[in-house]
């Protein structure tokens, strides 16, 4: 009786005495001697970046950021690669022990994450084509496609203002801006500077709203939150980060507030806590929208990559030397090359030459893409007719073009039906890639929406949901198909 007492006491403290085992943040740090901190090289300079002159060294502000922070707590720095979008996700998890990677404070991030005190202030600044004098502020931008990062201080407060195109790197803003795709681009003054102002055909509108960069950590980890806040301020007490940012000419009078920074200073930043919102049918309504787009890129893209490539296949079966080498290579390159480089090069890498929207670029590049590989599933189905059934239709006094399309290309449509039928359901995944250059797809809003609810679980059952209603009733027309076809 009272060993199984004892059970019963030791099950249901069990919890309790396991979390109070477990060492604080800052004891893992001090243990492991590195303090692992999380960016994107993507964002690129000065905020974290191969050094050119030293390739595989970092540099950048942050960089050196980090390292005085870790000195102050008596390790090492480490530095983790992220994708930014996903940094707050990774930290969740465990991937690293913070986030310093010009990660603003916003509304969404506040209690979702513990923010230390900033370590630089910066300014959100408006810019547009010279020869467009619409755009005068945020009040002028009204119906206007303004570019801008996702997930950033931006895109919050764009949300009610304008139409967000939103994207994942910082030069391709302004390289649509200036190429007529959108209206404006509100981000970043550091930024603006470095990769919009170069641009000759485009202005500063202005700086119109104010931020700041903090470093992020886990809310559940408040010790290690205090010895980050503690390193600051002695990193800048000394003037040790005024003279990083001299470094990186991103030094300016809006620094100063950082010397007095104060608990009401840091109260007042963060604002109150706001709940995360619940994911309601507003959000469901956005995911259907995101699924007929993806619908949409699909099928016309499928549209595409079929004819083309079963064009490619008679050419590389039954065309001249010339026609077959010229498919081959076709195949080969597109099927040898990731389709997010195609779609990049499609639109920013040609776009000096053929300037197409987001979408259009999305259904092409897909279709080029997918057309290679269509191409290869009908010459399967080709070399698997047997060569005696065109044998037989030449004897009949078909000529080629009639046997091809009477004879042999019904059969080798049969054969690969079924390989089709899978590429286009690997061509709806795949199509999430098309985000990359603005097309808020299936996917993307998938992850726009689990940063506004602060969860992926529900809404990436929803994204994994639509995709499956998508692609299974495909599946189930293609088996009736196929033994419609068998039964011929």
């Amino acid at each position: 009786m009272w060993a199984r007492l004892l059970l019963c006491v030791l099950f249901l403290f069990a919890p309790a005495l396991a979390a109070a085992s477990e060492p604080t943040a800052m004891a893992r740090v001090k243990t492991s001697g590195v303090l692992r901190w999380g960016g994107d090289l993507q964002g690129g300079e000065p905020y974290v970046y191969e050094d050119p002159a030293h390739p595989g060294q970092l540099s950048g502000f942050e960089v050196e950021l980090a390292d005085a922070i870790a000195k102050e707590l008596g390790v090492r720095a480490e530095f983790h690669q992220n994708d930014w979008s996903q940094l707050v996700p990774s930290l969740e998890r465990g991937t690293f022990d913070v986030i310093l990677n010009g990660l603003e404070v916003t509304r969404s991030r506040v209690g979702r994450v513990a923010f230390s005190h900033p370590y630089y202030v910066f300014a959100e600044r408006l810019m547009a084509r010279k020869d467009d004098p619409r755009v005068k502020g945020l009040e002028s931008l009204a119906g206007t496609r303004t570019g801008t990062l996702s997930n950033s201080f931006a895109s919050e407060l764009l949300a009610t203002r304008a139409v967000p195109v939103l994207y994942e790197g910082v030069e391709e803003p302004y390289l649509d801006l200036a190429r007529g795709r959108t209206d404006a681009v509100l981000l970043d003054d550091i930024i603006a500077a470095r990769y919009g102002q170069p641009h000759a055909d485009l202005r500063v509108v202005g700086d119109v709203a104010e931020g700041y960069y903090a470093v992020a950590m886990s809310p559940s980890e408040p010790d290690l939150k205090v010895a980050i806040d503690r390193a600051l301020a002695a990193i800048v007490e000394r003037g040790e980060l005024d003279a990083i940012l001299r470094r990186y000419a991103i030094d300016n009078a809006r620094q100063l507030r950082l010397h007095s920074w104060s608990e009401k200073d840091q109260r007042a930043m963060l604002g109150a806590e706001q709940a995360a919102p619940v994911m309601g049918l507003s959000h469901v309504w956005l995911f259907i929208k995101g699924a007929f787009m993806t619908l949409l890129v699909s099928v016309l893209a499928m549209s595409l990559a079929v004819p083309f490539g079963m064009a490619l296949a008679l050419g590389r079966s039954f065309g001249p030397r010339w026609l077959a080498r010229i498919a081959g290579a076709y195949v080969e390159v597109f099927r040898g090359t990731p389709v997010l480089l195609q779609l990049y090069v499609l639109y920013y890498g040609l776009a000096s030459v053929v300037r197409l929207d987001a979408l259009a670029t999305a259904i092409l590049g897909l279709g080029m893409n997918y057309a290679a590989y269509e191409a290869e599933v009908y010459r399967a189905g080709i070399a698997a007719v047997p060569k005696g059934q065109m044998a037989a239709a030449y004897a009949l006094g078909m000529s080629t073009p009639l046997a091809l399309r009477r004879v042999l290309l019904p059969q080798a449509f049969r054969l690969a039906l079924p390989n089709v039928t899978n590429d286009f359901i690997a061509l709806l995944k795949d199509s999430s890639l098309v985000s990359v250059i603005t097309v808020v797809e299936l996917t993307k809003q998938m992850t726009i929406t689990a940063v506004d609810v602060r969860s992926f679980v529900l809404p990436g059952a929803l994204c994994a949901g639509l995709y499956f209603a998508m692609s299974y009733p495909l599946s189930r027309l293609a088996r009736v198909l196929e033994a419609r076809l068998a039964r011929a």
